[in-house]
């Protein structure tokens, strides 16, 4: 098999060698005193290619084959120029003019920018490759919603197929899936930060307890499943937080948000940013706190970022970039209800001694160097020292009361990793083709460890072990996760035509998951008394070696429409410690293996007059998918053998194999586009979008009684979105709804039971719809927001939980409401 991978590779890189030739040339850009222009785009009128320049204001542009080429150039601040380019001196040098008018008065109709909420990357950006890939920007400034409690499906609004856990109304986590991936802490995404990773550990327990404040972001980057070739091996792909970029035009900038809303909500936001000399920095604080929509469900954040950058002189091409993350909050949990409590009251609580604490602290650094205009460079050096504690009071049985008197159950968790990833990017010829070649390496180390016992019997947020007291606590286990993982991998864009391109890549990954620990188990007489106590070392290590294959196609039918397509290879790997953590709510198949399989999309995107539009299908192949099923509970007796015990559980393993395939389209009209002013403003505008996903789903083939044919879980038939985006002067507004038909939570597709009143966590989730209002008003230095969410007190809930926050039904917020005043200053930055 991996021949036949091999020999298709091959086959890939010798169909380019068939390419028509191409010719490129150097631009150079200065402002008219000799300062480069970075980040400056270039548009080639004929072959509808647009490019960038780097940091030293430079970018190797490719011309047409034959004839001129008419290339327009766009730099804020100053006149747009257009020059025709053929037998052109390499390099180019160009001068802008910046934009200056003496008038006699000034007035000020709008700050409506043009600005789309929705882009795609470059076929290149920096040292990545994403040509030919389904990929989607988030421009935060483009928005009006509320970003002071991350509310992640407005902020998600347009980026298709998004299934959304709606856990709390603060916006503390942010869970996400999409095409049939669990939500719960985005654990199916490579999540990083500026580019390096920020879960707890990418291989052995990828979950993402920590969240960049929406209010620092600049955009979020989402690639889907074919980005498993430069970023790992998950099968949704990535998404990556950009934070701002420090404000260059002035030594010192402020940004000021105060927010205070439903239930004691008050967020404050703030930060610092500017240019010192060759100093670049961008830092920010920003507290949460508030009483929640339910009793015993308070919460406290505190959140910093720190990003210093360097561009020496004695190192021209070079900038090196420093970040420290800091992150501490403490939440109370009001744990999960039955379907029967939730219909009685949906926002009542019978647990108030659950706690749950994170601490994150995230350190990078990063060099960046351009050795040409053909080579970059750049290295990303990262650590991750933090952890997660959870105490509580859980039981399958959600409508049982909590025993005051007894322990909670203890889950400490700490992660300490570190690694290395390097890119290379290199523009060359093949004879007189150009051609655009990546490779790159990342080593990654991670020491975790998992603690589980007995905690007090209190009720405050004490999270110590409390063995001495009760001895017998059957959850005990204490284990270290040593993981090891190299990986090599590379992508090359072939353009065949000035319109057709090719982009083969592989990654080869060698994983090494280790468990290493022990684990106490107890068995009890009739009268709930301990008659054995024992502890049993249970130490693995599994290493395995991976190559994963991938294309993308892309064809520019004319300028501002493509045609693209891609197929990339993926897999999942296991972690122990989700083996080792007991959990009275459902078992773990101490049998359960890797998830592997590929996922493929294939559409075209563009605009049109005021139309812009995406529409792509795509399929996902899992072999030995990770599900949960309804069996009978099993308990080893005294023999050593597996018994039922009558009870019937959740249980987690490899389920079987799944496909899944779908259609995802997002269509947005400018319905109101007035000219816009020489400033980029204009009087009013409104933009109207559809987002819609429909999937479907099923396992082919399973071992397990009555799943093979069954749908895959997480997955909403229809996943719809629709809104609009309006603006009249400085008062800009967005009005959003979002609608998901019924989802299934495992394998076995149990519906659910509105009678139910024990578990909660057995049974679909009902279909809901939600809308939000969001407005914005801005005077000089001072911005004004406000809005409602839920807009129709909506009651519903998006997850049943088999652990914390749960187990059993999590509602979520009703209508809530929110005010923010913010201060910029300097003004009109």
């Amino acid at each position: 098999m991996a021949f036949d991978r091999l020999l298709l590779m091959v086959c890939l890189l010798a169909a380019a060698g068939v390419a028509t030739a191409q010719r490129s040339v150097e631009l150079i850009l200065t402002d008219t005193a000799g300062v480069s222009l970075p980040d400056t785009e270039l548009f080639v009128a004929e072959t509808a290619r647009l490019f960038t320049t780097d940091a030293d204001g430079s970018a190797r542009i490719a011309l047409p084959v034959s004839g001129p080429a008419t290339v327009t150039v766009f730099a804020v601040g100053y006149a747009t120029r257009q020059v025709e380019v053929n037998e052109a001196p390499d390099p180019l040098r160009l001068v802008l003019q910046p934009l200056s008018l003496n008038l006699s008065s000034v007035t000020i109709v709008a700050e409506t920018r043009r600005r789309e909420a929705l882009t795609r990357l470059r076929a290149v950006e920096g040292t990545a490759i994403y040509a030919g890939r389904k990929t989607e920007v988030v421009s935060l400034d483009a928005l009006t919603v509320n970003q002071a409690t991350n509310q992640a499906r407005q902020i998600y609004g347009e980026v298709s197929g998004l299934n959304i856990y709606e856990n709390d109304d603060a916006g503390l986590q942010l869970n996400i899936g999409g095409r049939g991936l669990d939500p719960n802490r985005s654990a199916s995404f490579n999540t990083r930060q500026n580019g390096y990773d920020i879960s707890a550990d990418v291989l052995g327990y990828p979950e993402s307890y920590y969240t960049p404040p929406a209010e620092a972001l600049e955009r979020v980057e989402v690639v889907r499943g074919a980005a498993s070739l430069q970023y790992g091996t998950q099968f949704g792909g990535l998404v990556n937080f950009k934070f701002r970029e420090p404000e260059r035009t002035r030594p010192v900038s402020l940004v000021s948000r105060q927010t205070v809303g439903s239930n004691a909500l008050f967020t404050s936001f703030n930060s610092l940013s500017g240019q010192l000399g060759p100093v670049g920095y961008y830092g920010f604080y920003n507290f949460k706190r508030g009483d929640g929509f339910r009793p015993n469900s308070d919460f406290q954040s505190h959140n910093a970022f720190l990003h210093l950058d360097w561009s020496p002189a004695f190192l021209p091409g070079t900038k090196i970039s420093a970040e420290y993350t800091y992150l501490d909050y403490l939440a109370q949990q009001p744990g999960g209800l039955t379907d029967a409590q939730f219909y009685r009251d949906p926002f009542s609580s019978n647990r108030q001694r659950n706690w749950f604490a994170v601490d994150w602290k995230l350190y990078n650094l990063s060099v960046a160097h351009r050795f040409s205009a053909r080579t970059n460079f750049s290295l990303n050096l990262f650590g991750l020292d933090a952890g997660r504690r959870a105490v509580g009071f859980r039981t399958n049985r959600v409508s049982q009361t909590e025993d005051l008197d007894a322990p909670r159950d203890l889950l400490i968790g700490r992660f300490q990793n570190y690694g290395a990833e390097a890119r290379l990017l290199h523009r060359y010829r093949i004879g007189q083709q150009e051609a655009i070649a990546l490779i790159g390496a990342k080593v990654y180390r991670a020491n975790n460890s998992a603690v589980q016992g007995p905690g007090t019997a209190a009720g405050d947020a004490d999270f110590g072990l409390a063995t001495d007291r009760f001895p017998s606590y059957p959850n005990q286990s204490d284990f270290t996760f040593p993981n090891r993982n190299l990986a090599v991998f590379g992508e090359h864009i072939f353009y065949l035509s000035d319109r057709l391109s090719i982009t083969p890549g592989a990654r080869y990954e060698y994983i090494r998951t280790e468990s290493r620990g022990s684990y106490r188990r107890f068995d009890f007489d009739l009268a709930g008394n301990p008659i054995r106590d024992e502890t049993f070392s249970d130490d693995r290590v599994f290493a395995r070696n991976l190559l994963l294959l991938g294309v993308g196609l892309s064809y520019r039918q004319r300028e501002g429409q493509e045609w693209f397509a891609n197929f990339s290879e993926n897999y999942r790997s296991v972690t122990f410690n989700d083996i080792r953590t007991v959990n009275p709510s459902f078992q773990v198949d101490p049998n359960i293996r890797d998830e592997s399989g590929y996922t493929a999309d294939a559409g075209f995107r563009g605009r049109h007059g005021r139309w812009s539009y995406t529409a792509n299908v795509f399929a996902i192949r899992y072999g030995n998918r990770l599900g949960e099923v309804l069996t009978p509970e099993l308990r080893t007796d005294a023999n050593g053998e597996e018994v039922e015990t009558g009870r019937i559980v959740r249980r987690r393993g490899n389920i079987g194999a799944a496909f899944l395939y779908g259609v995802e389209s997002l269509l947005e009209w400018r319905v109101l586009e007035p000219p816009v002013g020489a400033d980029g403003s204009s009087p009013y505008y409104l933009t109207a979008f559809a987002n819609t996903s429909v999937t479907d789903s099923r396992y082919t083939e399973s071992e397990i009684a009555g799943v093979s044919g069954n749908e895959v879980e997480f997955i909403p038939r229809l996943n719809a979105k629709a809104g609009l985006r309006f603006g009249y002067g400085n008062l800009l507004g967005s009005l959003q709804y979002s609608v998901l038909s019924r989802q299934y939570t495992d394998a076995s597709n149990a519906l659910q039971d509105r009678a139910d009143n024990q578990s909660g966590i057995v049974g679909s989730i009902p279909a809901y719809g939600v809308a939000d209002l969001s407005l914005s008003y801005r005077w000089r230095f001072v911005t004004l927001e406000s809005g409602v969410n839920n807009l129709t007190n909506e009651v519903y809930f998006t997850r049943r939980a088999t652990g914390y926050p749960g187990p059993g039904i999590i509602p979520s917020a009703p209508r809530t409401y929110y005010l923010t005043v913010a201060f910029t200053l300097p003004a009109g930055k």
